[in-house]
């Protein structure tokens, strides 16, 4: 267990290490709650486009997936009490930080990892289209890079965040479609093009977060 907290901690310094002006600036921007607000729009339309009033009990299914998701989190990070590696006595005075931030006391599990991926996952799932799971996993893995680099989380920290949310949201999808809320044999009815609008939101999103806005 020492080797692999050991491990842990020096992925954490060479992810964090490996810093710059842009990268504090874009990778900021990135862990921000409120940037990537036009993209969840896209989400919701794209649902109701191709299940209509069902729309409904998906987007309640994603909501009960992230708020399980944040609340688990939460509360196991009180339970745990793993402190952040920005807060940690050994490793605080190595981490490189931005903007003064350095989050919460404790860190295991990550809440921003498990809220995306529980949003991520139960999506892809629904929608089974490489169109959107690209960009979601995409999304993903910058918003988990994003909080390594801020020195705010660990790789153990984040890896037990992504599993919380599949555990979290694999009964949840399950669930839908015993309900035939969902249906695996279910045609989309949305045009292709619209399909590609979370590709072109988060490409035009990653721009806004090379700029200091938020």
């Amino acid at each position: 267990m020492e080797q692999l907290l050991e491990l842990d901690s020096q992925l954490l310094l060479d992810i964090n290490g490996w810093h710059n002006a842009i990268l504090d600036t874009f990778l900021w921007n990135v862990s921000s709650k409120y940037v990537w607000i036009p993209m969840y729009v896209i989400m919701v339309f794209l649902l109701a486009k191709r299940y209509g009033n069902r729309c409904l009990w998906l987007l309640l299914g994603v909501l009960l997936a992230f708020g399980v998701s944040d609340y688990v989190s939460h509360a196991l990070k009180h339970l745990i009490c793993r402190p952040r590696p920005a807060r940690d006595e050994a490793l605080k005075h190595l981490v490189h930080i931005v903007n003064g931030y350095r989050g919460g006391k404790y860190g295991f599990p990550s809440s921003h990892a498990a809220d995306t991926f529980s949003i991520a996952l139960l999506f892809s799932l629904v929608w089974r289209n490489w169109r959107t799971t690209l960009p979601l996993m995409l999304w993903v893995a910058l918003n988990c890079w994003s909080r390594m680099y801020l020195g705010v989380h660990y790789p153990g920290d984040i890896l037990a965040g992504l599993l919380l949310a599949t555990v979290i949201v694999l009964p949840l999808y399950f669930t839908l479609l015993k309900t035939n809320v969902i249906k695996k044999d279910e045609t989309p009815v949305s045009p292709h093009y619209l399909e590609y609008g979370l590709i072109i939101m988060l490409s035009i999103l990653l721009v806004v977060c090379c700029f200091p806005v938020f």
